[in-house]
């Protein structure tokens, strides 16, 4: 069985890359008309409360996985407004 700290690095893992494919399609066709601003905006604002809160307990998992996933989401934000 996975301890909480391997299953919440596997889980953080798998929720991180899943913006991978957005950002990479973005990147490539330069063409983000479908991705919402508003929702990119709060997600962002949500992420970086989950770093916070990651270091309010203490977590290297919910800090390392919501770093990443900030850097991709912001990422992807800075294609939104560059292509958008």
């Amino acid at each position: 069985m996975f301890s909480p700290e391997t299953l919440g690095f596997v889980a953080g893992f798998l929720t991180t890359i899943s913006f991978l494919p957005q950002a990479i399609k973005a990147w490539k066709t330069k063409s983000t008309k479908d991705i919402s601003l508003p929702m990119y905006l709060v997600f962002i604002l949500g992420v970086f409360l989950w770093i916070i809160y990651g270091f309010m307990i203490n977590s290297l998992v919910v800090m390392l996985a919501n770093v990443v996933t900030l850097l991709i989401a912001l990422f992807i934000l800075y294609l939104k407004i560059r292509y958008g």
